[in-house]
């Protein structure tokens, strides 16, 4: 990548350069794309009522085309990364957001987290022969069929000193909505309306998530509703909520303001302050190379590669980075 003609060279940070890989911090080549109202908080007035509305826009396709998976495999990451932009926008935090399920079907591995200013990233990691073998029997499967038994874990790093808040719960339901469900309903006593939504639209792979809350009876609540008003009120959102449909949520021409307010606009729609979502893998040179002096010598060597260069690859936005094998120092 360079500039004008007579500009001096900017080096790829992929590859290996006179500039000492510790202090190179710089962006690999991804794509700078921000959705400037990409998270779309509100609330009913005066009623227990909370709830995003997650609209990736154009950085789902961004994200997504990074790997070769199958509609299905990649069906499944879109759906993943909008559910960690929403659930992470529920939170105060400092750091990363993350949600990994990990089981025995054939995508063995899928990650997603956002930090709290929004940058977002993901991938799943599918076996192709387990993949090909349940294709054959079920060509459309459900996210439970794709991750098998195992665990979803929900984690809040904050790093440095913080404490590391983890909830983990055993895969439950057919779709990874119903299985986040079922985790708040177990391990957080929450009431918890999710819907999730990802596909190929001819604008290119688009991802949403609506994700609604019962809070409890204190606190920006009319006094005036008792237990059971409040419980009615909450199966009034629900019943609306329930009406959505995947064309509504993926559609770009239908703004979140727009399909909340046909919604709820009887129901005392408030709508909070939007945020924006981010291309946002965060690796870089020096931090795979600060990887690698973790191994040891013997380690190294086995991965250095007959021209003497070690190859690692970001599995967030699936780029390879090559280090000269003579100018690692192995740790212990």
């Amino acid at each position: 990548m360079g500039l004008s003609t007579g500009s001096p060279t900017l080096s790829d940070p992929t590859q290996p350069s006179a500039t000492p890989d510790f202090l190179q911090h710089d962006r690999p080549p991804v794509p700078d794309i921000v959705v400037p109202r990409g998270l779309q908080p509100f609330h009913l007035q005066d009623q227990p009522v909370r709830g995003r509305l997650i609209q990736l826009g154009l950085l789902a396709d961004a994200l997504l085309n990074r790997h070769a998976n199958h509609p299905a495999v990649t069906r499944l990451a879109g759906q993943a990364m909008a559910l960690a932009a929403g659930l992470a926008g529920a939170l105060k935090f400092r750091g990363s957001f993350s949600i990994q399920a990990k089981g025995d079907g054939p995508v063995r591995m899928l990650l997603a987290d956002c930090t709290e200013g929004g940058a977002l990233r993901g991938y799943a990691m599918a076996d192709k022969d387990a993949l090909a073998a349940l294709l054959e029997t079920s060509p459309e499967p459900t996210d439970a069929e794709l991750l098998g038994t195992g665990y979803l874990a929900f984690t809040c790093d904050q790093g440095g000193d913080m404490e590391r808040y983890q909830g983990i719960v055993a895969i439950e339901g057919d779709t990874l909505a119903e299985m986040t469900d079922h985790y708040f309903r177990t391990s957080e006593q929450l009431r918890t309306h999710v819907r999730l939504a990802c596909a190929r639209t001819p604008a290119g792979w688009r991802a949403s998530a609506f994700i609604m809350e019962k809070v409890a009876g204190e606190g920006g609540i009319d006094p005036m509703l008792d237990a059971e008003a409040q419980e009615e009120a909450w199966r009034t959102a629900l019943a609306l909520a329930r009406t959505l449909t995947d064309a509504e949520l993926l559609n770009d021409t239908l703004p979140a303001r727009e399909l909340l307010h046909r919604l709820f606009h009887a129901e005392g729609l408030m709508l909070d302050r939007p945020r924006a979502l981010s291309y946002g893998c965060r690796c870089s040179r020096a931090r795979l190379s600060g990887v690698l002096q973790g191994f040891g010598e013997d380690d190294l060597d086995h991965m250095a590669q007959a021209d003497g260069a070690i190859t690692m690859t970001c599995e967030f936005c699936n780029l390879d980075f090559r280090f000269d094998r003579a100018e690692i120092r192995g740790g212990g």
